[in-house]
């Protein structure tokens, strides 16, 4: 759940300052992908190459193994990643997303398949070309945050540009910056021993996000964390995110923690994926009985947004205008208030009709000179924020809720029964999912 924040316009000429950052939303449309895995195999044993022979083409993983003593880690796994996504990879023990994860850096071979990062395939590149790869495309974070006991935090931190190569004075500097980004500044010149489990992972988030890679692969990096930890840590990287932009792998056994993260989830299983999809998608549209499991028990206020329900603004009003064109566009949207925004349709506050008469009567002719008349302190939503949050605030007002874009422009609004009439239609999806679950349990009992 995320804060709503806003700064305070001032009276006089100049326009109000932007609303500060809200979770920003990843554009999952139709442009080339920045990681494509394409029919990845990984097969773990002598002649691996033979598990994928025609005539074994129907034969499941015990087979194999029984037979030849082969372990199926990755059976012919498909998927693309958009830039500036995070994609979750979310399984249970022995799912194969860790197998996954250490492919696509090439930490393990796949015995078959592709791997297209940002237009090169790394399976068909030699040493040289891997090591230089890897130091200027990915950078890893793993569950044990391996920092060296007898360095303090600003090298551990900057221990990746040091193996770069980077000038002593440059590497700190750069490396100051990202640990006071992740919440760090004051603690340079402290030892692993003297931070809790929380900061060092934190400094493992640090050492990174200094080299300035494109992608983050994030192998179970908060699963030895206490839950409240845990929790702290999703809420630092989704505002990272917001303002860092990067390519995420996220690798997690945890749904919660995967609907929270994930702008697209990959649901694996015996090393397959099972179902690929929005957090949305995955709760309200599960795809076979396995996914059904993992997810009947999600609340689904905690996973529907405000994208499902948003519509465009009714009523919106610029700040150089003055009161009587705001009434004119109040009547003619039909409804009582309208949102007001600069030049730049970013998204200042509210105006109500009452405060808009009394404006006029005021002989106010622009708005944008006389700010006290525009609830300013009415706070926009994000496109992501989720039923969870967005429910407390309908109840709470008569108006309805506005809907910004990460750089604050006003792209919808939230009635409250919208939110309502989207509960009841998913309440019906689900007891649909539960009627074909039981008759297609019952089918199988009489055959």
């Amino acid at each position: 759940m995320q804060d709503r924040e806003t700064s305070q316009p001032s009276s006089g000429d100049s326009p109000p300052e932007e609303t500060s950052a809200v979770v920003a939303e990843t554009e999952y449309n139709g442009s080339t992908p920045y990681i494509s895995v394409k029919s990845l195999w990984k097969v773990f044993g002598r002649n691996p190459e033979r598990v994928l022979l025609p005539e074994y083409a129907d034969k499941d993983k015990s087979f194999f193994q029984s037979e030849f003593g082969n372990v199926v880690g990755l059976q012919d796994v498909n998927f693309e990643v958009r830039k500036g996504e995070t994609f979750v990879v979310m399984g249970l023990s022995g799912s194969g997303k860790s197998t996954l994860v250490r492919c696509l850096l090439r930490l393990i071979d796949p015995t078959t398949g592709e791997v297209i990062i940002d237009g090169e395939d790394i399976t068909r590149m030699n040493d040289k070309e891997l090591e230089a790869f890897r130091r200027a495309k990915i950078a890893m974070v793993f569950q044990h945050y391996g920092l060296l006991p007898h360095r303090n935090v600003l090298d551990n931190a900057a221990w990746g540009l040091e193996v770069q190569g980077v000038a002593k004075e440059e590497r700190y500097e750069r490396t100051r910056k990202v640990l006071a980004l992740v919440g760090l500044a004051g603690w340079e010149d402290s030892y692993p021993r003297q931070l809790s489990g929380g900061m060092q992972q934190r400094v493992g988030l640090a050492r990174a996000l200094v080299v300035d890679t494109d992608i983050l692969l994030m192998d179970e990096p908060f699963s030895g964390l206490d839950p409240l930890i845990r929790r702290q840590m999703q809420d630092e990287l989704l505002n990272l995110q917001t303002e860092l932009q990067k390519t995420i792998v996220f690798i997690t056994h945890d749904l919660n923690e995967a609907l929270k993260l994930g702008d697209h989830i990959a649901i694996m299983h015996d090393g397959e994926v099972a179902q690929i999809g929005s957090p949305e998608d995955i709760v309200l549209r599960p795809e076979d009985e396995y996914v059904g499991d993992f997810t009947q028990d999600v609340r689904l206020e905690s996973v529907l947004t405000a994208t499902k329900v948003m519509v465009a603004p009714k009523a919106t009003v610029m700040g150089r205008q003055g009161p009587r064109a705001a009434l004119h566009t109040i009547g003619e949207s039909d409804g009582d208030v309208a949102w007001v925004v600069d030049s730049h349709a970013k998204y200042v506050g509210l105006l109500t009709i009452s405060s808009a008469e009394r404006a006029l009567r005021s002989g106010v002719k622009r708005f944008d000179e006389a700010w006290d008349y525009v609830d300013c302190d009415y706070l926009p939503v994000s496109p992501t924020t989720t039923f969870d949050a967005l429910i407390p605030i309908a109840m709470s007002s008569d108006y309805p809720i506005p809907v910004v874009s990460t750089e604050n422009t006003l792209v919808g609004e939230v009635h409250r029964s919208a939110l309502a009439e989207a509960l009841a239609e998913t309440s019906t999806v689900d007891q649909d999912y539960e009627a074909n679950a039981a008759m297609n349990a019952a089918n199988a009992v009489e055959n």
